[in-house]
């Protein structure tokens, strides 16, 4: 399970911003509950949240999709 949120949540991340190299991914494991912390340069921060967070909420709706198909609950959390 872990593997293809893993895959999709990179996937989003660096197609969304322009400096792609840059994007650092840690997964923390609490039980059932998957967090991903997501690490981008300064300037690409504004690109993931959207306006209004839409952006990011729509992350956070399909990693915690996926993350349904093993009964855990996935969130999504963008640091600068």
């Amino acid at each position: 399970m872990p593997a293809d949120t893993t895959q999709l949540v990179t996937y989003l991340v660096r197609a969304l911003v322009d400096e792609a190299d840059k994007v650092t991914i840690v997964e923390k494991h609490d039980g059932d509950d998957l967090l991903y912390e997501v690490t981008v340069a300064p300037d690409d921060v504004g690109k993931l949240i959207g306006r209004q967070g839409r952006i990011v909420k729509a992350i956070r709706t399909l990693a915690r999709a996926a993350g349904s198909t093993a009964d855990a609950h996935v969130d999504v959390e963008i640091l600068g």
